[in-house]
């Protein structure tokens, strides 16, 4: 029970994170075809989000016996080490921002 309301709660803050840091057609790194720290935070977690979701649908048609147990488990297992990096990135992100803001001006 705990473990899908984390998935519930934890794919809803990717896409909260998606639309948050999703770019505005008119950014610099938009209009030159460059990538930006947001499109890069947009596309990681769009990913991770999607790896979730897959994984979870190959979970539900394990049920009816349509998909081996080995290939639940890659699934699994794949979509849990993204969203370890996605926390792990979201660490260091705070970790860094706050680093910044106790510097002297």
């Amino acid at each position: 029970m705990i473990d899908q309301l984390l998935s519930v709660s934890t794919r809803n803050a990717l896409s909260n994170l998606a639309e948050t840091v999703a770019p505005s057609a008119a950014s610099p790194a938009a209009t030159t075809g460059q990538s930006s720290f947001g499109n890069v935070l947009s596309q990681l977690a769009g990913s991770v989000s999607n790896k979730l979701e897959g994984a979870e649908a190959v979970s539900m048609k394990s049920m009816t016996g349509d998909v081996p147990t080995r290939d639940v488990v890659n699934a699994v297992m794949d979509a849990e080490q993204s969203l370890q990096t996605a926390i792990a990135i979201r660490d260091k992100i705070v970790q860094a921002y706050l680093e910044i803001s106790r510097m002297p001006i």
